[in-house]
């Protein structure tokens, strides 16, 4: 479809019969629905303004043909309510802020989202709640220059809890911030070039891209596409600005095409004269999520997201255009099977010039259609799992002006997690560097911090919570080494294989929607799983994809695990099988209310029957998807404990009995046996060595 809606609406408003959406100008330059001015007006003590036709205030903001008034009013969730009475994203908040309590109000704690921050409380503590707030930054692509780097060092230590936690979203959150402090710490972020605009809120998230900082052309061009589908989808009306800096927005020159495009109404998906052209007063219906990549690489898990973009290359490297997947989306409720998690599936291909107009359509396809009246089915996912994804293209097509392409054929994907050193193409060196569930503190910080200071490196963010430190000369490859190792941040081949892609969202004791532990019970529950494979003979390095999360959102994306946990009671999980090691299929509920110290009962059996069972490479997902739960159920059913052969390895690494016996009492202590303990010994050495030598 080529005609415009905008026509369509000229002749609408002439229309007695329709009802056209009325919008009042705020005071401070947004716009309220008429039906809502009277009380928005009350609360700012802003005199009513008449509602005649020839005020020049008034504006009629309409996006597509309005509809028919019909005799019921349409349901809408109370947090509908709470944006349209907003003034676009202002109100309550910036009188809330003001009082002197340590918290804000129920509709304030809704509006604060789309500035990047929740309000949490320490549920550790009994007696009156500790009020406190978690930032969430901005960081397309992961991109952290070195100044913000180094100011998120210093306002974790000055006004939050000592530690930067690095998220799945390739940005920091920042803990423990007290109401009297926010506006000190959001000024100072703006300030640094920083940003949490659109961190959280119903609106588009942080636009993931492969974090490896590679000069080739398809890289370049796949987080060049990100940083400009951000800054399309970032909000135009000012109100972070105004909150935080009372005004003061530092002006940054956007590219030509992302404001041409932004601006372009062709296709009847702007708000015409309003201060949100794509947003309007109602925003997005739920959070929206977009990834950028390139063939092949998963790293940002694609098939997750409400829009995954893959750049399409000619047979010399060229960027061409795009394939387009929709409806992935992560979280669900527990015992209600209408919802789900889901993969995204093709749209089709659009070329390179096309991208923004084509995610715009997307994004307003769900904007205008998307459900607003229970939020538990509000993701984009559910309209097309609603309608199918032939209507669902048919209709993004009437935005987007064109017919989309078929979808490019692509090659499998992988999973790449860029640890250790490599070289980035322009004679510089990156160094990927685990970071086990994101959580940078203690030694760690205070070395990282050194690091980056001393040698002034940007840093990238990874969707797997680790973190890149760019543009390294080769002669600092052996002093930051040897520095990084003495911290704790050993080369890859030093770490557990089990935790390079383990993740856990943070949960207890600060998130109000954990049912239970995820990063602070995943370093024991790695350590049993790794008892479990040497139990059951399975050789130090295999791995399974292991995901952990307190509650069913799914924020570590454990429904793309091969073992994903899920919480669902106090020390309780549900267990999710048959993701894949390279996250392109989604896990199905195994058990529900696992016990946490009956993890074994489960884990032994399957683990068992995989080494023993499994065909040629075949990953634990691939092995349960092709045994099937029921079978696998009855292996856990029937389970006696492992048939394993006498051990050959104390004759190895013990020359006498008393040496044994010593090693078999402190193992005890640790519940582990000789061997475990004796070959950790080991690994530790060698590391130590290792590092020693700066290698």
């Amino acid at each position: 479809m080529t005609t415009s809606f905008g026509a369509a609406n000229t002749a609408l408003i002439k229309d007695p019969k329709i009802q056209i959406p009325i919008f009042l100008r705020g005071g401070t330059g947004g716009f309220v629905s008429s039906a809502n001015s009277l009380a928005l007006n009350r609360h700012r003590n802003v005199p009513s303004l008449p509602l005649s036709s020839n005020s020049p205030s008034l504006i009629r903001a309409v996006s597509t043909p309005a509809k028919p008034n019909t005799a019921t009013e349409t349901k809408r969730s109370k947090v509908e309510i709470i944006k349209e009475q907003s003034n676009y994203i202002r109100y309550p908040l910036n009188e809330e802020l003001l009082t002197d309590a340590p918290n804000i109000n129920e509709a304030a704690t809704q509006v604060i989202k789309f500035h990047g921050s929740y309000q949490q409380y320490n549920r550790d503590d009994r007696g009156p709640k500790n009020y406190s707030f978690m930032l969430r930054t901005k960081n397309p692509c992961g991109k952290v220059s070195n100044r913000l780097y180094l100011t998120m060092d210093d306002l974790a230590d000055q006004f939050g809890i000592g530690t930067l936690r690095l998220t799945t979203r390739q940005t920091f959150q920042l803990h423990g911030v007290v109401k009297k402090d926010l506006k000190t710490v959001m000024s100072t972020i703006i300030k640094n070039m920083g940003s949490t605009l659109g961190a959280c809120g119903d609106l588009n998230r942080n636009v993931l891209a492969p974090a490896a900082p590679l000069t080739r052309k398809d890289y370049q061009f796949a987080q060049q596409t990100a940083e400009n589908i951000a800054a399309l989808l970032t909000p135009q009306s000012g109100f972070y600005y105004d909150v935080w800096v009372d005004g003061e927005q530092a002006m940054t020159a956007e590219p030509p095409e992302v404001v041409k495009a932004r601006n372009d109404n062709s296709h009847g998906t702007n708000f015409p004269e309003s201060a949100e052209p794509i947003y309007g007063t109602q925003f997005l219906p739920r959070k929206f999520k977009i990834a950028v990549t390139v063939p092949t690489d998963n790293s940002v898990d694609i098939l997750t997201n409400d829009v995954g973009v893959v750049v399409v290359t000619d047979d010399e490297g060229e960027p061409q255009g795009f394939n387009l997947y929709v409806g992935g989306g992560m979280g669900r409720t527990h015992r209600l099977e209408t919802t789900f998690p889901r993969l995204g599936e093709p749209l089709g291909f659009v070329p390179k010039e096309d991208i923004l107009y084509a995610v715009k359509a997307i994004v307003v396809t769900q904007r205008e259609h998307g459900r607003r009246d229970d939020r538990k089915y509000s993701r984009m996912k559910y309209l097309i799992d609603s309608w199918g994804i032939e209507k669902f293209r048919s209709v993004v097509e009437q935005y987007y002006g064109k017919k989309f392409e078929p979808f490019r054929e692509l090659p499998e994907w992988e999973f790449k997690s860029y640890l250790g050193w490599h070289e980035q193409g322009d004679g510089s060196l990156f160094c990927g560097l685990h970071v086990d569930s994101g959580r940078i503190m203690g030694k760690m910080k205070k070395t990282l911090r050194e690091v980056i200071e001393k040698y002034n490196l940007s840093v990238r963010l990874t969707p797997n919570q680790n973190i890149i430190l760019c543009d390294i000369r080769n002669a600092w490859k052996r002093p930051i080494t040897t520095a990084l190792a003495q911290a704790g941040l050993l080369p890859p081949r030093y770490v557990d294989p089990l935790n390079v892609t383990a993740m856990a969202c943070p949960a207890l004791p600060l998130c109000p929607l954990a049912i239970t532990e995820a990063e602070r019970g995943i370093p024991d529950l790695l350590k049993r799983v790794r008892a479990v494979f040497d139990k059951v003979g399975l050789k130090y390095s295999e791995s399974v994809v292991i995901r952990v999360t307190g509650c069913p959102n799914g924020c570590a994306r454990p429904y793309m695990a091969e073992l994903g946990l899920v919480g669902d009671g106090p020390n309780s999980y549900q267990i999710w099988l048959g993701g894949t090691p390279n996250q392109t299929s989604i896990a199905r509920t195994f058990m529900n209310r696992v016990k946490v110290q009956d993890l074994e009962k489960v884990l032994e059996p399957l683990f068992y029957h995989w080494k023993r069972r499994r065909q040629s490479k075949e990953s634990f997902g691939g092995f349960t998807n092709r045994m099937g739960f029921e079978k696998l159920q009855e292996l856990v059913d029937k389970w006696d404990g492992p048939v394993l052969a006498p051990s050959r390895f104390n004759l190895k690494l013990f020359a006498d009995k008393e040496t044994y016996e010593a090693i078999d009492e402190l193992a005890k202590l640790q519940d582990k046996n000789a061997h475990q303990l004796a070959m950790e010994v080991i690994r530790n050495f060698v590391a130590s060595q290792q590092n020693g030598k700066g290698e």
